[in-house]
């Protein structure tokens, strides 16, 4: 668990949003959603604590979203955190293993990607393992901050696969369901 609760407030469509998650029942956990987070937002969420990870550590430490990988995707966490360019000291890396497993679930038996419907084809192949993960686990956001995913998120998108977010743009997308949620509540 995350021990940082954010209140995430963000103004969409004329209208503020202060926020704090509240956790979700567990009988309810299967109908949580789930979010497939690349390498560079782990490396911002667990190791650099950026604020625009705070309200994506908030949902995750209330339950509103479940983060899934599987297995070549976390081989490639295990293996950026051994790169010398990643500013992580020997003494980190055991924590950081320890503490993506405890967040982020690992799923096993998932379709082969050839047996999905078709993706659109990364600039970066090393980044494909993402989209597919996204759509065999039926995942309906991707957070990234690399541009040849995100310039894909206009056709995942339109396919209605799934988003591709940075993680500011998925916050402003959660709130905004929050105002139409309040909105409808008015009514």
């Amino acid at each position: 668990m995350f021990v940082r609760t954010a209140r995430v407030a963000c103004t969409v469509r004329g209208v503020t949003v202060s926020a704090v998650p509240t956790p979700m029942p567990p009988a309810a956990s299967r109908a949580v959603p789930r979010i497939v987070l690349d390498t560079n937002v782990c490396l911002d969420l667990f190791l650099f604590h950026d604020r625009h990870c705070d309200a994506l550590a908030a949902a995750l430490d209330r339950g509103l979203v479940r983060a899934v990988t599987d297995e070549p995707c976390r081989n490639e966490w295990l293996r950026v955190l051994e790169y010398p360019s990643v500013p992580v000291r020997p003494d980190q890396r055991a924590g950081l293993r320890a503490r993506f497993d405890e967040v982020v679930e690992t799923l096993v038996g998932l379709p082969a990607a050839d047996t999905l419907a078709p993706l659109p084809r990364c600039r970066d192949p090393d980044d494909q393992k993402f989209m597919e993960l996204a759509l065999a686990c039926g995942a309906p956001w991707l957070l990234s901050k690399d541009r040849h995913l995100y310039k894909l998120n206009r056709r995942t998108r339109k396919a209605g696969l799934f988003e591709i977010l940075q993680p500011p743009q998925w916050t402003a997308a959660l709130l905004a369901g929050a105002v139409d949620a309040q909105r409808a509540a008015a009514e």
